[in-house]
């Protein structure tokens, strides 16, 4: 059976978003941090929250692809949200008291907010790597950073590490997720005992893990080696891409809402 999509990973869908211009998406990015960031309530991320849900929609990406990178940050969440709700000898209105610590509602309130912030700053922000191919994000990252090769950046160079380690969270994902699997089959036990002891646990999986990492790296290496990729410099394109008057718009009026949603809310 073919395993299922990693987080993170494209997903070559015919839509709208799609064919946006990843320079664009790129924009569109920048204005949906903005708008979680500078919302000071949850009016703004509630406005965050639809329009992650209608770009969801018009990608036709399946929904639990998004969704699925909230595992990884399950713990952050859960900290964020204890950090602020927790207080030593809370007020007299106390929803849960365990000793001198307690969860009052104003903390309640405040951890969620920080809580669905990030939640909805990973599902937002994963769209750009699930609607955009590997080599589109390499060179909307290139042209972008173009204004820095007059101070001698290697802006393809850098491109193409961002985009090859963009591309090895969900493969890196997807490896540890085999490796857990084959571990378990032969009697391993990753959810029994304490801390420390599941730490433990994870060790014999740490190292066929780099094992694999290092060995994909080096026929990656190999791989461009052979392609004779020498960097940036008089590299041509097979598909040059361009900004359209469509893509141009969608950013200018998605960016503009956005940071207006943000001064306002």
């Amino acid at each position: 059976m073919r395993p299922p999509v990693p987080f993170g990973q494209y997903v070559p869908i015919e839509s709208p978003v799609h064919r946006l211009e990843s320079r664009a998406k790129m924009g569109l990015i920048v204005g949906y941090t903005a708008l979680l960031f500078g919302s000071d309530g949850f009016e703004g991320l509630i406005v965050g929250a639809l329009l992650a849900a209608l770009a969801i929609a018009i990608s036709r990406v399946p929904w639990r692809l998004p969704l699925r990178g909230l595992r990884a940050i399950a713990f952050l969440l859960a900290f964020t949200l204890l950090a602020h709700a927790l207080r030593w000898n809370p007020a007299t209105v106390t929803l849960i008291r365990i000793g001198p610590l307690g969860i009052d509602p104003d903390g309640l309130a405040t951890g969620s907010f920080f809580a669905l912030r990030i939640v909805l700053l990973v599902v937002g922000t994963s769209l750009l790597t699930l609607t955009t191919s590997p080599v589109q994000l390499t060179d909307g990252l290139e042209r972008i950073m173009h204004p820095l090769e007059l101070l001698r950046v290697p802006v393809g160079e850098l491109a193409m590490m961002m985009t090859i380690a963009l591309r090895f969270i969900p493969t890196t994902a997807e490896e540890a997720e085999k490796v857990i699997v084959a571990q378990s089959s032969r009697g391993a036990r990753f959810d029994e005992g304490g801390l420390f002891t599941r730490a433990r646990a994870y060790i014999p999986v740490l190292v066929p893990l780099f094992v694999n990492l290092f060995r994909r790296a080096d026929e990656l290496a190999t791989a461009m080696e052979a392609r004779c990729y020498r960097g940036g410099a008089g590299r041509t394109r097979l598909h040059e891409s361009r900004m359209r008057a469509m893509d141009w718009a969608t950013m200018l009026a998605g960016m503009s809402f956005m940071f207006a949603a943000a001064l306002v809310l």
